[in-house]
């Protein structure tokens, strides 16, 4: 983030007008001796129990037989040893976004007591994310507590400019709805656009940010998701630092992010912490795996049943040997296999987790085994829809995996009927469709159409960090530079020697 985005503000009142367009920031006055005290705080942040009984019931049970004549008297009047007095505002800017108390006198506010309180423990002991794990970096993942998650990303972007603005969606439930992101980046667009429709749903209970994720999408009519879900806290700290939206409700541990592309439900948090040549790598896996899921089973299908002249020759016979004993056309033979891996996921996602994993791994097993021996699928197939389905799983959002594991039945009937032109058509039909796709307002397939050089850098590689200091441009962010990276100068110490 720029220089100027970040510095600290010059005074309370610019900081107190930044800060007080969230919607958990709280300013209540106490009266306590003959003074009015304000104080201010993050509700997100702050242990409100703490807050009444060591601080407001201590002051007025305090200003029964004393009077509160200068602010450092505070330190004696409440049971809390951590009150500093201070009156630069870095520093009270700096503590109020850690998850301090701001205290000071009505008619003069020029000196702070900054007051420590324990911040919110409402995180459960065991918050790490459970369907987007990554083996290097952080692990924290959100809770089904709204004021928690909001503390959760305050301790993570402790600056005043990241706004939380609360709504309540649900005749009959009315869930709070938090929509974040961070002022002087964001697209002021995105987030009125957001805002306006959530505010116009009409629905009678939200059980979870997914059912926003629909309410909200520019298109209802397609299986890609047009919003990014996550339970990651990095990756909603990533989104709003590129200058996107995010949006959570009370009782879900995901957030959805937007707007956004087709390129970001491919990229792990992962490849960040890794080497960018590494994680260029492994993104082009990921990418590659989609493909081949989407389409292996199809080309199957279109190869043996109408382009037998493409299978090279030393290929041919073993193929023509497994299929020798199979009574069923191709397609049958694929779905056949296709709706028994749909079968083995779904009931290994139902069912717990050790019994699961043993009906995914016996399962998929014994069926193959048995399905082959009794000549209904071939050899072959077995392994295409085998790799088919872990490749699939190489996807890190799950929703744009329920995505690809959809089109791959349209894709198998389309070349069931026409062969290499069904696939033809078919990829057709997906690039238009993707072409015609818009997530608030941005296309669907942006850095390729429109084209967009300078952001491409950041799709199918990963950059090194020295090229990855500015914002994407189809975002149209305010501010374009997240930072300034510099030469780093290699010291050897055994030199100076």
């Amino acid at each position: 983030m720029t220089d100027d985005l970040i510095t600290d503000c010059r005074d309370m009142v610019q900081l107190k007008k930044i800060i007080s367009q969230s919607s958990d920031y709280k300013s209540i006055h106490v009266f306590a001796g003959g003074q009015q005290l304000n104080i201010c705080y993050f509700s997100t942040l702050i242990d409100a129990k703490s807050l009444q009984t060591n601080v407001i019931h201590s002051l007025q049970n305090r200003a029964l037989d004393s009077e509160l004549e200068r602010l450092e008297d505070i330190k004696n009047w409440i049971p809390i040893e951590d009150v500093e007095i201070s009156d630069r505002v870095e520093d009270i800017q700096a503590k109020l976004l850690k998850g301090c108390v701001i205290a000071s006198f009505t008619q003069d506010d020029s000196k702070y007591a900054i007051i420590s309180i324990a911040t919110v423990e409402g995180v459960r002991q065991n918050n790490d994310t459970e369907n987007e794990f990554s083996v290097v970096g952080p692990k924290v993942g959100f809770v089904e507590s709204l004021d928690t998650n909001i503390g959760l990303l305050r301790s993570q972007v402790t600056i005043p400019n990241l706004v939380v603005k609360e709504i309540l969606i649900g005749t009959t439930s009315k869930t709070r709805v938090a929509v974040v992101y961070i002022d002087g980046v964001t697209n002021k667009e995105y987030v009125q656009t957001i805002e306006q429709r959530l505010e116009a749903i009409d629905y009678d209970v939200i059980f979870d940010t997914s059912q926003l994720d629909q309410f909200i999408s520019d298109n209802s009519i397609t299986p890609f998701p047009l919003f990014l879900s996550t339970e990651r806290r990095d990756r909603v700290v990533y989104a709003l630092l590129t200058g996107q939206v995010a949006v959570i409700s009370d009782g879900s541990p995901y957030f959805i992010t937007g707007p956004s592309t087709l390129f970001d439900f491919f990229n792990s948090p992962e490849d960040y912490y890794l080497p960018w040549i590494l994680g260029s790598f492994f993104r082009l896996i990921r990418i590659f795996g989609v493909i081949f899921s989407l389409f292996a089973t199809s080309m199957y299908i279109a190869v043996t049943t109408f382009h037998y002249e493409v299978i090279p020759r030393d290929l041919l016979e073993p193929l023509i040997f497994s299929r020798r004993n199979v009574p069923f056309p191709p397609l049958l033979e694929v779905l056949f296999l296709e709706i028994t891996i749909e079968f083995l996921r779904e009931a290994g996602a139902r069912l717990p987790t050790k019994i699961g994993q043993t009906l995914g791994i016996v399962g998929g097993i014994v069926i193959g085994q048995a399905t082959v021996l009794a000549g209904l699928t071939s050899n072959i197939l077995v392994i295409i829809v085998a790799f088919s389905a872990l490749a699939s799983f190489a996807t890190p959002i799950y929703k744009m995996s329920n995505a690809i594991r959809f089109l791959r039945f349209p894709m198998i009937l389309a070349s069931s009927i026409w062969g290499a032109l069904g696939m033809l058509i078919g990829i057709g039909f997906l690039l238009v469709h993707l072409t015609r796709l818009t997530s608030l307002g941005v296309p669907y397939i942006v850095p390729i159409n429109p084209l967009r050089i300078r952001d491409l850098k950041d799709s199918f590689i990963r950059p090194s960090y020295q090229f990855s200091n500015k914002r994407p441009s189809y975002l149209r962010t305010e501010s374009t530079v997240r930072y300034k990276p510099g030469k780093v100068k290699k010291q050897n110490n055994l030199d100076r020697e």
